[in-house]
């Protein structure tokens, strides 16, 4: 049996206009830009990585812009919410910052959500986002627009809406994830990590998902390198049925591998270790494109298509020009 995961490495969305994105998650939440660069499935789409502090696994938010697309909608199979980490005490200052910027936010009922204090609030597509006080390990950055008391540590955790809850639990349960609590028809897994660890199932009626801006695409896990992610790939193929399960990626910053399985969920794991070719350092963040994060990266296999897929793309504003 292979090592558990121990918790998030990161999670994803989709959103309509890129720009609008990052005014949002880096102007308004003030999270750090860390890579402007494509979807590897589609060269002409954009994807951004957003992240506290180094970009460390664990830490890290991505979007897919869409902006021709047809808004989305929640429901099952998906995830319903990305919950970010922030300092105790810190809500009343998150709820002025975002009132001044035209943000609507609640707070829902702190029993229902296991004793949390949470901030819920929209991204411009729609896309469910809440802002969790919580005490547990993260990362912070120091020259972000928030004050580094109050500024987001990284994910706390997600939500699912899962077609069938006992077979999305199962799937937690291979993964490393325990049960640790249930209230109404919310029940809490938690992996054994120190930082983004929780993943909360919503057993209730809901509609079909349908995919498109404002909705979240897929949340990953963290396995250590590409052995490991092996070793996975094996365990889920050799399931009897049940599980969907893709080759392994190269995903330029880590690899990874898609697995779809009972309650239809879709869960990515991700390495923790780089590609040969990715950071060098212990997240996605590099200081030298701190400001410049806009510019388009690519990894050296686009590289020929740069001047194509630039011409496609829309132009996107740095975030520092907006705080």
């Amino acid at each position: 049996m292979t090592a558990r995961t121990p918790g998030i490495h990161h999670v994803t969305g989709i959103v309509g206009d890129a720009d609008a994105a990052v005014g949002f998650y880096a102007g308004a939440l003030g999270l750090r830009l860390l890579r402007t660069t494509v979807n590897y499935e589609d060269v002409l789409q954009h994807h951004l990585y957003f992240g506290a502090g180094a970009g460390r696994p664990g830490s890290v938010l991505t979007v897919f812009p869409d902006p021709t697309g047809d808004p989305g909608r929640i429901g099952k199979p998906s995830y319903e919410t990305v919950s970010l980490a922030v300092p105790p005490g810190s809500l009343e200052h998150w709820r002025e910052r975002l009132a001044a910027r035209g943000i609507d936010a609640t707070e829902p009922d702190a029993e229902e959500r296991f004793g949390d204090r949470v901030l819920r609030t929209t991204d411009p597509a729609g896309t469910p986002v809440e802002l969790v006080e919580s005490a547990d390990a993260g990362d912070q950055w120091t020259g972000g627009p928030v004050p580094e008391s109050m500024a987001i540590r990284g994910i706390d955790g997600a939500t699912g809406l899962p077609a069938d809850p006992y077979g999305a639990a199962s799937v937690l349960e291979t993964l490393g994830f325990e049960y640790e609590a249930e209230r109404d028809d919310r029940i809490r897994y938690r992996a054994p990590g120190e930082r983004a660890t929780r993943i909360d199932l919503l057993d209730r009626d809901a509609p079909y998902v349908r995919e498109g801006p404002g909705t979240l695409h897929h949340v990953a896990v963290r396995v250590p390198d590409r052995e490991a992610l092996l070793d996975w790939h094996t365990l889920f193929r050799e399931r009897e049925r049940g599980f969907d399960v893709s080759r392994v990626k190269d995903r330029h910053f880590f690899h990874s591998l898609y697995v779809r399985g009972p309650g239809g969920l879709l869960v990515e794991l991700a390495t923790e270790s780089p590609t040969p070719e990715g950071p060098s350092g212990p997240g996605l963040a590099d200081p030298a494109i701190d400001g410049h994060a806009t510019e388009l990266y690519l990894p050296g296999r686009f590289a020929e298509d740069r001047a194509l897929i630039e011409e496609q793309l829309p132009r996107i504003d740095p975030p520092d020009e907006r705080t």
